[in-house]
This record gives C-alpha cells, sequence and structure tokens, in this order.
C-alpha cells in the first residue's frame, strides 16, 4: 500500500496516540510495528493524503443474486489489513511516538483515510471472476451464496482456496 501525499506536503509532527509496553511488543512480535530510534513523528495524515476513491461494493448490487440462493456463508476476514504491507519508504508516514519509543506500521492499520479503499479494490481484484455471481465482499466481510449444497461446498473451497493463493 502506497501512501501518496498531496504535492509539497509533509504530514505534521505531532502525537497520535500511546500505547502501553505490552502492546508495544505484541505489536511488534506480530510484524505490524517498527521500532525506530528517529525522533521523528508523522501523523495526522488524513487531511494531506490523496484520497483513493475506489468505490465500496453495496449491498443493492447483490439483491438478485442473493434471492435465488438458499445456502449462505459469511466468513470474516480477521485482520486482514495487516496483510496489506506499507510500501517501503512509506512507513515514516505512520509514525508515531510512545513512552517505550518511536514507532512506525509495516503493515496496513486499520484507521489510515485510504485503508477501506484500498482493501476493496484488493479484494475485488482477488474473488473479481465471482463477484456477483456466488460471492459478494465488503471490505473484510465476504459472502458466499449459492443454491444447492453441492454448489455451496464447491464455492466455499473456491474462495477459501482463492483467498490462500
Amino acid at each position: 500500500m502506497a501512501i501518496e501525499l498531496l504535492p509539497g506536503v509533509v504530514p505534521p509532527r505531532g502525537r497520535l496516540f500511546s500505547l502501553s509496553p505490552a502492546e508495544n511488543k505484541a505489536m511488534e512480535d506480530c510484524g505490524i510495528l517498527l521500532c525506530q530510534e528517529e525522533r521523528w513523528r508523522a501523523p495526522p495524515l488524513y487531511k494531506v493524503t490523496v484520497k483513493n476513491r475506489h468505490p465500496l461494493s453495496l449491498l443493492s448490487t447483490a439483491l438478485d443474486s442473493l434471492s435465488q440462493a438458499c445456502i449462505f456463508t459469511k466468513l470474516d476476514l480477521c485482520s486482514a489489513y495487516n496483510l496489506v504491507r506499507i510500501r517501503k519508504g512509506d512507513e515514516w508516514k505512520t509514525a508515531f511516538i510512545t513512552p517505550n519509543g518511536h514507532w512506525e506500521y509495516l503493515v496496513m492499520p486499520f484507521g489510515l483515510c485510504n485503508s477501506p479503499a484500498v482493501f476493496q479494490h484488493l479484494i475485488n481484484d482477488v474473488l473479481r471472476d465471482m463477484l456477483g455471481r456466488w460471492v459478494f465482499a465488503y471490505l473484510d466481510d465476504i459472502l458466499i451464496y449459492s443454491r444447492t449444497e453441492v454448489d455451496h461446498i464447491r464455492h466455499v473451497r473456491a474462495v477459501l482456496s482463492r483467498l490462500l493463493e
């Protein structure tokens, strides 16, 4: 994920939020944060970030297909945003400082202004050939729908297989 800023803009310096030492350690161990010695503090990015206008899915577009279905499976991709790597070199734009040091996200956090659009675009690309046929994806929620149990098993397997690729 790239974090594009408006031309000529540098993110303002300031404190974003603080984490407890245990939260810092857990996020560092999971690969979500990178501890930095640099004294640079970047955040409120929202005002200076070029907005990604990728549209989110609308349930109304799937209602015709859903009306014919009898079997449904809903998947919630837990921590899915954290699977998207921040583009190397853009990590500093997510920086924040805590009593335990200066930190930068390595992966896309939930709160960045473009996170929903970036993730919707990604999931649409991953499931492109299935969308509208037997899959509806809204951000990290995926609805699989089918008319028969045999079809449903095939559809669920196809979605899970695609997500694992």
